[in-house]
């Protein structure tokens, strides 16, 4: 007779099968890994398909920014104003997109007066900036960033005949208020310079007097309007 004892096995009907269907550690990592890959394969599929649509994708979230402006910068067609112009029409530098640009006010009034005097000119031109611009100038996205308040006159005693002197000292006024000033008089008879360069100073004759252009560089970064001048000697 053997001494080692013999283990009962179950008789019950079933058991085996159910152990053999039982899903080990292994099975659960195969499942685990094609899982895996089905997620990889319906990735590359929706990038392919935002690449189709001329869509490049991105592993991470993206700023797109701010919306687009919807500024078009299309001055409108000047139309007659009752307000004082010169020389058959007002061109008036406003801003547009950070940019100062030129803008036709329009014809002035059959019979309207035509000043050849360069501080009459420069204080109409003046009015004009300060006016808030029309429904369609907005509309285009212009502004202005000339205060109400500020005059101009003509030169003081001991200045030479092309200056002007504002209310307030150029280099307190806002960069873009000081290119759409410096820009206007530019290209008006404000300005009797041959070079088309202005001439501007604050309200006291102690004031130092500067010479300012109306370059491309200064239209479009009016910022640097501050430091532009030139001073006068």
């Amino acid at each position: 007779m053997s001494r080692w004892p013999i283990r009962a096995t179950s008789t019950r009907p079933g058991a085996s099968d159910r152990g053999a269907t039982r899903p080990g550690a292994g099975d659960r990592r195969v499942a685990r890994r094609r899982g895996a890959m089905v997620a990889a394969a319906l990735g590359a599929l929706a990038m392919t398909a935002l690449a189709g649509c001329g869509i490049r994708g991105t592993a991470v979230p993206v700023d797109a920014g701010a919306a687009p402006s919807r500024a078009s910068c299309d001055a409108p067609e000047g139309k007659p104003t009752t307000r004082p112009a010169v020389r058959g029409s007002a061109t008036v530098y406003l801003e547009c997109l950070s940019q100062v640009q030129p803008v036709d006010r329009g014809e002035r009034p059959a019979g309207a007066s035509m000043s050849t005097d360069p501080a009459q000119v420069a204080r109409a031109l003046l009015a004009e900036l300060r006016q808030r611009p029309s429904a369609a100038e907005r509309k285009a996205g212009y502004g202005t960033e000339v205060r109400a308040g500020l005059t101009v006159s003509g030169p003081a005693k001991g200045d030479p005949d092309e200056a002007l002197r504002m209310s307030s000292r150029p280099e307190e006024l806002p960069s873009t208020a000081l290119a759409q000033i410096i820009c206007t008089y530019a290209s008006s008879p404000a300005t009797s310079d041959a070079d088309r360069q202005v001439v501007l100073g604050g309200p006291d004759r102690d004031d130092p007097l500067r010479r300012y252009a109306c370059t491309e560089a200064l239209r479009e970064h009016p910022e640097s309007a501050l430091s532009s001048g030139t001073p006068l000697s």
